[in-house]
């Protein structure tokens, strides 16, 4: 008794069975992790550290370098690259796609503890690194705004509330507080004032310091008791800072602050803002892990924030901004709109050939089935619901119902050749049944060497060759069980079906029409031979001259409805100069109908960063559109230099870049490479690397 008969004859287990697999693809449905793409996203570390007022050529020789040669002892490192810039260096290491990202942090923390060492004396806080690739983009912008409290009270709230909480989350790597007003106590100096006291700025530095300690003071141990000295409370705000005596005048009066400097409540840094669209406010911009889930962290962050803004004055507000989650769940929903129609048009042709509302029903009936089958199977092997293994699912459509017909016919032809319906699907199915499974090894033979691609494109394509693997071998088993029993049940020897032929008529006369075409065509070939091997030979001339021709690129571009803005002025330019550019550029870009939201972040430097998030793709232009616009329309302001990148669901490599490709030239010096890459004449001395990146408009790139 062969699998086939075994369904046959029992028919309530196969049904069982059949449901089984039914309850298990829904419940699989709901649990799987919807993303744009599979992971493909290579082990990344990010490592900063700053040393205040050190020129980009120091910080690299006497930071980026020890923490280099440390680096580069770890296994399993494949790209280590650095920037350095005034008083901060940024290092990037992208590990193998085998390695696991825990075990690079404990080895990346233990190279910090060797280079520890190597490092200048004068860096107060050491390196630290995040699990988080630099290059990425924010998966969610929040934004901080409020009538009526001051921009330190809601810094106060994003670090103490909001960015400890969030960071418990799984999957939140990292989190940026842009526009910051952290409190601090402003002192300035009157120089006349300190050298008629004869003091100097170390002295007024020493009692600032020794005033404002906290440490502990000791205890008084005593026979009965032990009591805890307590020193006098902390210096909280200028006016108690004013008062604090700095010095004693050679007759022996108090010098205090207020006397020789001028003490003001301020922040730590003024030149630092945040805009959202164009309104101040301490904005938020949340990274995930390479390996995490955007639309799961999404959506662990949109749980938690009721909680959080319990916590907060009502007006305090905290609004979300930028969510890429939005474009994949969009991009998925479309895709599934795909699936069902193709669903729908197999099930549609399948009933005009066979002309049968049964005949109709069973296989129409093992699609779904194998279809969640499917399912079931992508949530047991961890595969996520993504474009591509949607993809695989549509593609498998066709390769499913293919196994389910071939049964059927061969079951229908028993029936018609006079055998009862029971006998007929026990031979039917027994004679099919090999034919069956060499059909369904062969498809997945096809799809073995995708298993081995290596890199970025074998760890895309994988899900897809496993999931119609999947597909095949489950539509196999369902044709070689549910399909038998329901044609031996349901299946009758008929003539005509009235209600499928009324129904198909006009379709039959259009095959028939078509086959009597195809007859003649044939009939032409075989007499004209040498012509039609002719035309064969042209076609494929024509096909590997139209391969050359077609512009090529890695991956095509996406319309997520997100770019990055980059903002460059002169070198040389003030932080209150540059804030005026970019309010300019601001307005240029929130004039354009199709931005939703503009994020603006200033900082202390030429070139500043926005991230724009654009309508529905159903209430504007294609982004191309958007972005040719948008570039022309930022010409109209003087003195900058504006770089529209699109965001993308697949980025690749840890460096950030203005454009969407980039290329790295390497030298023995870097001063040869920098004249080459900017055509400019050699200045001295040479930084310590160069890196340039272009970007085209003529073909689609490829992408960083």
């Amino acid at each position: 008794m062969n699998l086939s008969e075994l369904c046959i004859r029992r028919p309530v287990m196969t049904v069982l069975l059949s449901l089984a697999v039914i309850v298990a693809g829904v419940i699989a449905y709901g649990g799987l992790p919807v993303a744009a793409l599979p992971s493909y996203d290579a082990p990344t570390i990010s490592v900063t550290a700053s040393l205040p007022g050190a020129s980009p050529e120091t910080m690299a020789s006497s930071v980026a370098t020890p923490l280099e040669r440390q680096f580069s002892t770890i296994s399993g490192v494949a790209v280590i690259s650095s920037t350095s810039t005034v008083g901060s260096t940024s290092i990037t290491l992208e590990f193998d796609q085998d390695r696991n990202i825990d075990s690079a942090a404990i080895d990346v923390q233990a190279a910090l503890l060797r280079a520890q060492r190597a490092l200048p004396e004068e860096m107060t806080s050491p390196p630290d690194y995040r699990k988080v690739n630099p290059a990425d983009s924010p998966i969610l912008f929040l934004s901080l705004t409020s009538p009526s409290m001051s921009l330190s009270d809601l810094t106060a709230f994003a670090d103490g509330l909001i960015v400890p909480t969030l960071s418990t989350l799984s999957g939140v790597a990292q989190i940026n507080v842009n526009g910051q007003k952290k409190y601090a106590v402003r002192v300035r100096v009157n120089a006349d004032a300190l050298a008629s006291r004869n003091l100097t700025l170390d002295d007024i530095s020493a009692a600032l310091r020794n005033a404002n300690a906290n440490t502990p003071i000791g205890t008084l141990d005593g026979p009965r008791q032990t009591l805890t000295i307590q020193a006098n409370e902390q210096l909280g705000n200028a006016t108690a800072f004013a008062k604090l005596i700095v010095a004693t005048t050679p007759a022996g009066g108090p010098v205090r602050l207020a006397d020789v400097a001028e003490v003001e409540d301020s922040v730590e840094s003024v030149k630092t803002a945040s805009w959202a669209n164009g309104e101040r406010a301490v904005t938020m911009s949340i990274r995930r892990q390479p390996d995490a889930n955007t639309v799961a962290t999404v959506d662990e962050i949109r749980a938690i924030l009721p909680r959080i803004v319990a916590q907060m004055p009502s007006s305090v507000s905290l609004t979300l901004r930028v969510d890429r989650s939005l474009a994949v769940r969009a991009a998925i929903h479309d895709v599934q709109l795909t699936l069902a129609v193709t669903i729908a048009l197999v099930v549609l042709v399948i009933f005009l050939f066979l002309r049968r509302a049964s005949a109709t029903f069973i296989p129409a009936l093992s699609l779904p089935i194998s279809l969640l089958g499917t399912v079931a199977f992508m949530r047991v092997f961890g595969y996520s619901l993504d474009n591509i293994s949607l993809l695989a699912i549509t593609l498998a459509v066709g390769l499913v119902v293919d196994d389910a017909i071939v049964v059927l016919e061969n079951i229908v032809r028993h029936i018609e050749n006079g055998e009862a319906p029971l006998q007929a699907a026990l031979r039917g199915s027994r004679e099919v049944s090999f034919t069956i499974i060499s059909i369904s090894l062969s498809l997945v033979a096809v799809f073995i060497p995708v298993f081995f691609m290596p890199g970025v494109i074998g760890m895309l394509f994988h899900e897809f060759a496993a999931v119609v693997t999947i597909a095949v071998l489950v539509s196999a088993a369902v044709s070689l069980t549910i399909v038998p029993m329901l044609a031996s049940r349901y299946i009758r020897h008929e003539t005509s079906e009235r209600l499928g032929i009324g129904l198909t008529a006009w379709f039959e006369r259009g095959f028939e029409g078509a086959l009597a075409l195809y007859e003649r065509g044939l009939d032409w070939a075989l007499q004209h031979n040498r012509n039609v091997l002719a035309l064969a030979l042209a076609t494929f001339v024509a096909t590997w001259a139209l391969f050359v021709a077609l512009p090529k690129g890695f991956f095509p571009q996406e319309d997520i409805g997100q770019a990055i803005v980059t903002v460059e002025a002169v070198e040389d330019i003030s932080f209150p100069a540059m804030v005026e550019l970019l309010i300019r550029v601001d307005q240029v870009i929130r004039a354009n109908p199709a931005v939703e939201t503009l994020i603006v972040n200033a900082s202390d430097g030429n070139s500043a960063r926005l991230f724009m998030s654009l309508h529905p793709r159903s209430e504007r232009p294609h982004l191309d559109q958007v972005v040719e616009s948008l570039r022309k329309d930022v010409r109209t302001v003087p003195g900058v230099k504006v770089f529209i990148n699109p965001i993308q669901n697949l980025r690749l490599g840890g460096r950030i870049s203005k454009s969407r490709y980039q290329y790295v030239m390497r030298s023995v010096q870097a001063g040869p490479a920098c004249r080459r890459a900017t055509c400019a004449p050699p200045p001295k001395p040479w930084p310590r690397a160069c890196r340039t990146t272009k970007s085209s408009a003529t073909s689609p790139p490829m992408p960083s």
